[in-house]
């Protein structure tokens, strides 16, 4: 993919992304977890660490800022899925991105929850807070699973299209000799 090229796809699922974030939807239910997956699989290191941060700080001006030491947990558990991506990229095919995202929903539930315990008053810092944490969390990693994977779909489906389009399209205007 040239440089002109991955600066629009950046563009494009940056837009996306932020949209759904300030959109009413289920919580936790957003393209962000795909998009960092996305980008560490096809655009590179440098977009698939900077893409998920600006999307965070742009919607976040938006819908909030929260705790600081949650909020960083989030962005690095973002950070973390982009890696995954990036480790992923010579293997991907369906079955390898979908069960990397479902192990990114995975690590973004237990570091996210882990922080929420013991960064903020809400939980009594035992073993006993921490499993409550976790299981009053469930709900929200329920629509985490269900998102990150239906972005996935949507994110990982869209691009294999529109290149699947634009072969298409090559193939029929290249020039007769």
């Amino acid at each position: 993919m040239t440089r002109k090229a991955k600066f629009f796809v950046c563009a494009l699922l940056l837009l996306f992304s932020v949209l759904v974030r300030v959109m009413p939807h289920p919580w936790n239910a957003t393209p962000v977890a795909a998009m960092s997956l996305f980008a560490g699989a096809y655009l590179g290191v440098g977009y698939a660490l900077s893409l998920p941060i600006a999307t965070m700080l742009v919607s976040d001006a938006f819908v909030g800022f929260y705790a600081l030491p949650v909020l960083v947990s989030v962005y690095l558990s973002f950070l973390l899925i982009a890696c995954l991506g990036v480790l992923l990229r010579r293997q991907r095919n369906p079955e390898t991105m979908i069960g990397a995202s479902l192990a990114g929903s995975i690590f973004f539930y237990l570091i996210t929850n882990y922080a929420v315990w013991q960064f903020t008053p809400y939980y009594e810092k035992s073993l006993a807070g921490l499993q409550l944490s976790y299981a009053l969390a469930l709900p929200f990693f329920r629509n985490t699973l269900v998102g990150d994977l239906f972005y996935t779909g949507i994110i990982f489906g869209g691009y294999a299209l529109a290149r699947w389009v634009v072969g298409r399209v090559q193939l029929r205007y290249q020039p007769q000799a």
